[in-house]
């Protein structure tokens, strides 16, 4: 397969078309000869987890190419929940799990009345997804809340991972609260599927320089489980190890694991442990706390500035890692007001095609004694997000320059720069 496209027909629910492009230069006929069991696989997959895509279309981008459809055959509706359904057993989850009780009721009702006018009728999973979430993060004024698509697994089927979604899509799996649910298999069937899933992104380390002046840098776009990404975290530390001052980047950062935010932090605390985090869990009245590390692979980033840089797409376990740091006055942050997510939330299955991710925990910040929900990370200077690294790097760079023991090429590196920046 080259890509799928997801096509609407209608303005109904069930007008849609996925259709699967193969390779330009294979035969049709011969490749679905081939594929048949994985295109039935498929539609059965679309009948259960899409069921408005009635149709299934395979082609390839050759002029003329022939076209094989598979509709729906309609054979899997009955485990399908109609739209009003999927609203009442949305509602009835947020009420027994909702980290705040009572703003869960209030959250409910508003979105039982629109129920009842009729503006969840005759609409398709997509659409519905994306109206009860703006519904419901209207009424709580909580990112981490939302219906989305991706269900529980149909009869006999374990069915995937679920993941909890914020803002922009970004990945919240880490913060959910369920990486250790489920048998030991399971769990580290899991395990070995995300290292394999991570390392194609670097476990969302997206960058890692030596900028001149001796200035390390490091663009982090999410926040893994360091079970999956320590030697990365580590191997990145390392080859920042020797820099003057650190550009931590997490401008497109949208989250993740705290125990990745645990991991991160500790690389630039001392050994003695420190309390970074603390989060309580509504269900259970247990609160757990979250220590910096006293043992890490590799070398601890000590006694040199931290600079953050954030945006209002920062979210989640990457405001947990600036607001940890800027609390304990080890990081200086720069760059807009973050986007205000500190409810960890976890997915609740709804239907085979939706589940509702639902916070169902508090994050405590021990120094601070509150967290960043609603208002986000304030940063320590303010500059819209695409300037924040010039006041960053310039910020460094000076730093170097007020070092009196500097080698010449790394002085005249870091004077070049700063003259560039501000020339």
């Amino acid at each position: 397969m080259v890509r799928a496209e997801l096509l609407r027909r209608g303005d109904g629910p069930g007008q849609l078309t996925v259709r699967v492009f193969a390779p330009a230069t294979e035969d049709l006929a011969v490749w679905a000869g081939v594929h048949r069991e994985r295109m039935a696989e498929l539609r059965e997959e679309l009948s259960r987890r899409l069921p408005s895509a009635r149709l299934l279309e395979f082609t390839t981008d050759a002029p003329g190419a022939p076209v094989i459809s598979m509709p729906d055959d309609g054979s899997l509706a009955s485990e399908q929940l109609p739209g009003r359904d999927i609203v009442v057993k949305a509602m009835a989850l947020l009420r027994e799990n909702y980290v705040f009780p009572e703003l869960a009721d209030q959250v409910a009702t508003a979105v039982e009345t629109r129920l009842a006018a009729g503006e969840y009728d005759n609409v398709d999973e997509i659409t519905l997804t994306r109206l009860l979430t703006s519904h419901l993060q209207e009424a709580s004024g909580d990112k981490h809340l939302g219906v989305r698509l991706g269900g529980g697994p149909g009869p006999g089927r374990r069915g995937p991972r679920l993941r909890a979604v914020g803002p922009e899509g970004g990945d919240r799996a880490g913060r959910d609260g369920v990486e250790g649910a489920g048998p030991a298999d399971d769990r580290e069937a899991r395990r070995q599927e995300m290292r394999k899933i991570g390392r194609l992104d670097s476990f969302g380390i997206h960058r890692v320089e030596r900028l001149d002046g001796n200035i390390g840098y490091l663009d982090l776009r999410r926040v893994p489980m360091p079970e999956n990404a320590g030697p990365a975290i580590a191997a990145a530390m390392e080859l920042v190890s020797g820099t003057y001052a650190l550009i931590i980047d997490l401008r497109r950062n949208g989250g993740g694991s705290p125990h990745g935010v645990t991991f991160w932090c500790s690389y630039l605390l001392p050994e003695e442990p420190v309390r970074l985090n603390d989060i309580f869990h509504a269900d259970t009245g247990e609160t757990r706390q979250f220590w910096s590390l006293p043992y890490l692979p590799g070398s601890r980033y000590l006694d040199r500035p931290v600079y953050m840089l954030t945006s209002s797409r920062t979210f989640s376990g990457g405001e947990d890692f600036c607001y940890t740091l800027q609390a304990l006055g080890r990081a200086e942050v720069i760059g807009e007001t973050t986007g205000g997510g500190a409810h960890p939330a976890k997915p609740f299955p709804i239907s085979a095609a939706v589940h509702i991710a639902i916070p169902f925990a508090r994050s405590i910040n021990p120094v601070t004694g509150t967290n960043w929900q609603g208002t986000g990370v304030i940063p320590d200077i303010p500059v819209p997000a695409d300037e924040a690294y010039r006041v960053a790097y310039a910020k460094a760079l000076r730093h170097v320059a007020e070092l009196g023991d500097v080698p010449p090429p790394i002085a005249d590196e870091a004077r070049d720069a700063l003259a560039a920046l501000t020339g």
